[in-house]
């Protein structure tokens, strides 16, 4: 089946987190990580005789769910799951705190690689953790780990848990065997747990390959907790459905307390229909969707190019979310994201949003109709050739 990701579809009126929260119908939103898609067909119809059923009371988690995720990552990422390693759970945010919660004392630090995702900060700081950075170092159009800084954070006696972002939101790397390895090797040396946050793990470009950090040895494995969700890959955030892997009993036990104690333990019966479809009758989406996401990314570095040299793009290796230098404007993002929205009308995110490493930064969200996209680049470029 050919999809045609180029349709506008209207989001506004819809409860939209992303649209509706827009100060003004003319603003247009890059900014939320979902997309501006419709679902993988296969999801849409196991959802709509879900719905015909009527009746949606307390779910069961069934056997070809489990099938459909261990089916799922061994086909794709060659990720031999294990059925009794899984706590599934409402996402990928309340599992990474209620690991947290898990594995550390408040007072404990949580080593992060910035600028990163911003839910972990307040998943750290809930938990009664203290977040520290070890910057990514920025190097041509790219990031890579400071393996030296890492293994000088790693060493401190009070970090007990390292969350690694893979691929990373909002550097865009898809991290190497190589760096894995080197920084899980670290993390077995001071007896760091890793939480590998992998719920951008299906959105990988051509020349690049994701590699579960657990897959990588029995010694990985057995200290690592992985994150996954079809969340992100087939947009259906909105279903709250995500599992956490963890193949030490001990570990996978204090998870299912946390779980519990942050009731954060049922899930609903669309979010599971919705993954064993994803999971078995997607890929052909997931497959025409990467190719459109890569053509959008194309398109906006060569406009960038042409038309924009002093905002220079970072290599966008995985993900759906452009991480672009704004540092020759000299204007703080945060007040650039506001002046941007109020004058320009397109919604971008801050980089500070992701550390004090994202200053000059803004976030693009190019998971929209390149139409779309287009006219937000045009505003953009407008707006700063106006200053």
């Amino acid at each position: 089946m050919k999809y045609d990701f180029d349709e506008i579809i209207p989001r506004r009126g819809t409860c939209s987190y992303k649209w509706d929260n827009c100060p003004d119908d003319n603003t247009l939103p890059l900014w939320v990580a979902d997309m501006d898609f419709r679902t993988a067909q296969p999801v849409i119809d196991a959802l709509q005789k879900r719905v015909a059923h009527g009746i949606f009371g307390y779910t069961r988690v069934p056997d070809a769910y489990y099938d459909a995720v261990i089916g799922w990552f061994g086909r794709r990422h060659g990720f031999k799951i294990h059925r009794d390693w899984f706590i599934y759970t409402s996402g990928v945010v309340p599992a990474i705190s209620a690991i947290i919660k898990a594995m550390t004392v408040p007072g404990d630090k949580v080593l992060l690689q910035t600028p990163v995702y911003n839910c972990f900060f307040s998943s750290i700081r809930n938990n009664g953790c203290e977040a520290v950075s070890s910057p990514l170092l920025r190097t041509g159009d790219t990031y890579a780990m400071d393996f030296d800084d890492f293994e000088a954070k790693a060493s401190d006696p009070a970090v007990k848990v390292f969350i690694l972002c893979n691929p990373h939101n909002p550097a865009g790397r898809v991290w190497t065997e190589d760096e894995l390895r080197r920084a899980g090797e670290i993390c077995l040396r001071h007896g760091v747990l890793v939480i590998s946050d992998e719920i951008h793990c299906e959105l990988v470009y051509p020349g690049y390959r994701h590699i579960s950090f657990a897959s990588l040895s029995e010694d990985f494995l057995q200290h690592s907790v992985t994150c996954i969700s079809p969340s992100k890959a087939f947009n259906i955030a909105g279903l709250q459905i995500a599992n956490i892997v963890a193949a030490d009993p001990e570990i996978r036990s204090k998870i299912d307390r946390a779980i519990n104690i942050n009731e954060v333990c049922d899930v609903n019966p669309f979010g599971v229909i919705a993954t064993i479809a994803a999971y078995n009758e997607g890929g052909e989406w997931l497959d025409q969707l990467i190719a459109y996401l890569k053509g959008n990314y194309d398109f906006m570095k060569e406009y960038c190019a042409s038309r924009l040299p002093e905002f220079p793009l970072a290599e966008l290796q995985g993900t759906y979310l452009v991480w672009m230098d704004c540092s020759s404007l000299g204007i703080p993002s945060g007040t650039l994201e506001q002046a941007l929205v109020s004058k320009a009308g397109i919604w971008l995110n801050a980089g500070t949003m992701y550390g004090t490493e994202g200053e000059g930064f803004l976030r693009w969200n190019i998971a929209c109709p390149r139409s779309r996209l287009a006219e937000a680049l045009d505003r953009f470029c407008g707006y700063v050739r106006s200053l």
